[in-house]
């Protein structure tokens, strides 16, 4: 058997995503040799037993000279590239200026750096793009379409819009093989709440399971009625990696299904309401852990949360290669006690 060799880099590897990421990828295709190139703000930390080698670098991707680092390592030229590095929403909002440098201006100078490389066998790098459900908001159909126009209501939403054209049009010209796939509210993360605005659909999940408080900033008390009519895209996290380590053979292997005019994807997922993300938790731990979820309403989290889209036609996704969780929000929460409880 042939023993094929890849190079990716992934930024934001010390996220939650992107550390897990190299391994899903390395389990996915063994008959591959990988060699990863990790980075982020603060030095990340590869995952223990991974089966590849392995360069971890602390980058500041608004610095010329952090770029040109991760370009010149020892494993060469990236074949791949995994753009997963960000300010979340509510930090972008907080920090317009920040977000945009972070979000906006370093996805220019990665893809730049992108285009003037090439990968080990002298063809444009691949690169696949994370974006969000804030790319969307105004008014929305019921079940949103790969046709539906982005218009977003936040700093963090519109930096991602205008990464995933950056993606598309380099991708038109050939500087590089690019894909973006907008990913769902992943649920339940484990670990910190992040700055994200959706961090508290799983901060509701998994704080209670550990026995420990947990706010809600949307609604007043179980019963108010906002809780049943704000509803939420979401997706286990063991699905999202798997899409995620799917995305980087999409390019190719579904080149001919990839709409000419957009180079975006929204990953599938399903639709929940957060009262009924409540009632699944009920369904596992009964009353005692719904107990402790506390309400304390906060306008602007409503507001944002609001304006994303609630349903996704998934069939697009789906026809280009990607999954979708079969089991709802209860298996999404025995997936987490299975790994953390």
């Amino acid at each position: 058997m042939t023993i094929q060799e890849q190079t990716i880099l992934i930024t934001g590897a010390g996220g939650w995503l992107g550390s897990l990421l190299p391994a899903r990828i390395v389990q996915r295709e063994p008959q591959t040799a990988f060699s990863f190139i990790l980075a982020d703000i603060v030095e990340p930390k590869p995952a223990k037993g991974l089966a590849a080698k392995v360069i971890c670098k602390k980058a500041d991707l608004s610095e010329e000279a952090s770029l040109d680092e991760l370009f010149n390592t020892e494993f060469g030229k990236p074949d791949v590239i995994y753009s997963m590095h960000g300010i979340m929403s509510l930090g972008s909002e907080e920090n317009w200026d920040l977000g945009m440098k972070v979000n906006l201006d370093s996805t220019r100078s990665l893809l730049e750096k992108a285009r003037a490389s090439r990968n080990s066998q002298g063809g444009p790098i691949k690169v696949v793009f994370t974006s969000s459900v804030a790319t969307y908001g105004g008014p929305l159909p019921h079940v949103v379409l790969p046709s539906t126009p982005c218009q977003p209501e936040g700093a963090y939403g519109t930096a991602k819009l205008m990464g995933e054209y950056l993606i598309t049009e380099y991708t038109r010209r050939g500087f590089i093989e690019g894909i973006s796939v907008k990913l769902p509210t992943i649920v339940p993360r484990p670990g910190v709440p992040s700055r994200a605005t959706s961090a508290f659909v799983s901060g509701i999940v998994r704080e209670p399971l550990n026995g420990v408080e947990a706010i809600c900033p949307v609604g007043s008390s179980i019963d108010d009625p906002v809780l049943k009519k704000l509803e939420v895209w979401v997706a286990k996290p063991s699905t999202t990696l798997e899409n995620l380590a799917r995305a980087k053979n999409v390019v190719t292997d579904s080149a001919n299904k990839i709409t000419r005019w957009s180079r975006s994807v929204q990953l599938p997922g399903f639709t929940v309401s957060i009262l009924e993300i409540i009632e699944a938790l009920r369904s596992v731990r009964g009353d005692e852990a719904v107990n402790l979820i506390k309400f304390e309403h906060d306008d602007t989290c409503q507001r944002i949360v609001s304006s994303w889209p609630r349903e996704f036609d998934n069939s697009y996704a789906l026809d280009l290669g990607f999954t979708v969780d079969q089991d709802g929000f209860t298996g999404a929460i025995k997936e987490y006690m299975d790994a953390h409880c």
